[in-house]
């Protein structure tokens, strides 16, 4: 992304159960437990940046950390609205993919160092047909009355970023948790559009065939 910062080597983490945070994308957030009011404060003091982590399906709960997955989403803060009660409305901006390499802290909320995942792509007509076919998608997506921001929406018919472009329609179309997650640690962009139009095929159904 076209964003100047200085890349931290640990961030807070948090992990949410059905969240995953995806590059470009915006996730509103309501930061209202103690242990995320004390993480959303570290953050402000450091690169105003944290990890969003999706909770393994099977777990009630995140109690350890190998309950949630450590490919993740790193954020930057762009809005803090603080309330009178202690809690916070934020828009975290998704700005890359990190991998989890190691915990300086586990409680009350996890510090992990990071290692930035960079995406394996290719200019080529298969990327050019496959981002198409993904248009192509929203299009009878926009027909039955689901669509992106008007300004997103805007943006994506001059979009020739097929990465973008798979990254966007995923976090806000493909509903199933851990099919979002296989498309967040999927590196290669040809077979990550090639998973976005297959699962987008298989959950709007006629919508998008």
């Amino acid at each position: 992304m076209d964003i100047s910062i200085t890349w931290p080597e640990r961030v807070p983490v948090m992990p949410l159960p059905g969240a995953l945070l995806f590059p470009h994308a915006l996730l509103p957030l309501h930061i209202f437990e103690p242990r995320y009011q004390e993480m959303l404060d570290h953050a402000l003091r450091e690169h105003r940046m944290f990890c969003v982590a999706l909770i393994k399906p099977q777990r009630a709960q995140w109690i350890s950390t190998d309950d949630f997955f450590h490919t993740a989403g790193l954020g930057l803060i762009r809005a803090c609205v603080g309330r009178g009660d202690g809690t916070s409305n934020l828009i975290l901006q998704g700005i890359h993919r990190v991998r989890f390499v190691a915990f300086e802290q586990n409680a009350p909320f996890p510090i992990a160092h990071i290692q930035r995942l960079e995406s394996k792509a290719n200019s080529s007509v298969e990327t050019d047909a496959l981002g198409m076919k993904v248009l192509d998608l929203y299009s009878k997506l926009k027909e039955n009355g689901r669509q992106l921001p008007e300004k997103v929406d805007n943006y994506l018919s001059h979009l020739g970023d097929s990465e973008m472009l798979a990254d966007l329609m995923a976090a806000t179309f493909i509903n199933d948790s851990l099919r979002r997650q296989q498309l967040l640690e999927e590196l290669a962009v040809n077979q990550r559009l090639r998973l976005l139009i297959q699962y987008l095929r298989e959950e709007t159904g006629s919508a998008a065939a």
